[in-house]
């Protein structure tokens, strides 16, 4: 065996009953040639097509194999959490289902995660992505958005696809956040990690389950749990806005006493209504914040797993 160290492998499935055969067909080989003692959990979030049965005929084949299914569907950030939650090895191999992430560089991010004694984790950080131009255009604005005003400060083009320690997995444990991503909270941790350029290939079939709206869900999701950016920039327009209607309230007492008196009324329309538009768009803001409160309090499971094989 190459390594000592055990694997548990977490993929979470959702409509992917195309792929799962081929999946296990190309980690399987990988994983025996590298380690004796490894599980590979499959996380099926809720699918609509065939994959639950198909995970099992992939368990029949292979005993390492363990087959989750959630109640439902709760997001691929949650099946995440639900799989990283049932791990018990020592290193733990995160990947994407659609063989974008390719098995046989599992171990050259493990190599590299040994190699650098104070790293926790080693990422993929894609040399080349065969994704639409606009999927990569709003990954790399949500990196830019995330760097700028958020807590979580990343490496550009990194991936879901990652080796970690299991004391990451244990930190992770500790937080009891229902709103936050689970792929976020692993970088809030601070642990240190080395990126690794990697190429992904195409999808190996069926279609993507990222479209625009999930996309900007993951952005909202970090902006809102790791910044006051938002609730700050609301604040200071709130002042300005205060201080420039203080100036023109000035201004129009002193055109009332000179006996300069404008009829406004198109003008006022088109500033009450601006100021109604802010208005929203500051209530939309603090509602996102107390939004997450509210759910927070609830205490609410991030997943509820209704069977294991």
């Amino acid at each position: 065996m190459k390594y000592q160290q055990s694997i548990s492998v977490v993929v979470p499935i959702y409509n992917d009953e195309e792929v799962i055969a081929e999946l296990h067909r190309r980690l399987r080989p990988v994983l025996e040639e590298i380690t004796a003692d490894y599980e590979l959990i499959l996380v099926d979030d809720g699918s609509r097509d065939h994959s639950w049965q198909k995970m099992l005929e992939v368990r029949r084949e292979n005993e390492h194999v363990r087959a989750v299914r959630l109640s439902r569907n709760f997001g691929q950030q949650s099946a995440i959490a639900a799989g990283l939650s049932l791990t018990s090895k020592e290193l733990i191999v995160l990947m994407d289902s659609d063989l974008q992430d390719r098995p046989e560089d599992i171990p050259v991010l493990i190599d590299a995660l040994l190699a650098d004694k104070q790293a926790t984790m080693a990422i993929a950080q894609w040399e080349e992505r065969k994704d639409s131009r606009m999927k990569l255009a709003v990954s790399h604005l949500f990196q830019r958005v995330s760097n700028s005003i958020t807590e979580i400060h990343t490496m550009p083009r990194l991936g879901i696809f990652r080796v970690m320690k299991k004391s990451v997995v244990d930190e992770l444990k500790k937080f009891p956040e229902k709103t936050a991503t689970t792929v976020s909270l692993l970088y809030y941790i601070g642990s240190k990690y080395v990126a690794v350029p990697l190429k992904r290939d195409a999808r190996f079939a069926g279609k993507s389950g990222y479209n625009l709206r999930k996309m900007l869900a993951l952005t909202f999701a970090r902006i809102f749990s790791f910044s006051m950016f938002p609730i700050r920039i609301v604040t200071y327009l709130g002042a300005l806005l205060c201080v420039g209607s203080m100036i023109a309230a000035l201004a129009l007492v002193i055109y009332k006493l000179v006996g300069n008196v404008v009829a406004g009324w198109t003008s006022m329309m088109v500033l009450m209504l601006f100021l109604f538009g802010l208005n929203f768009a500051f209530l939309g803001v603090l509602g996102e914040y107390v939004g997450r409160i509210f759910l927070e309090t609830k205490q609410r499971p991030k997943f509820m797993i209704g069977e294991i094989v």
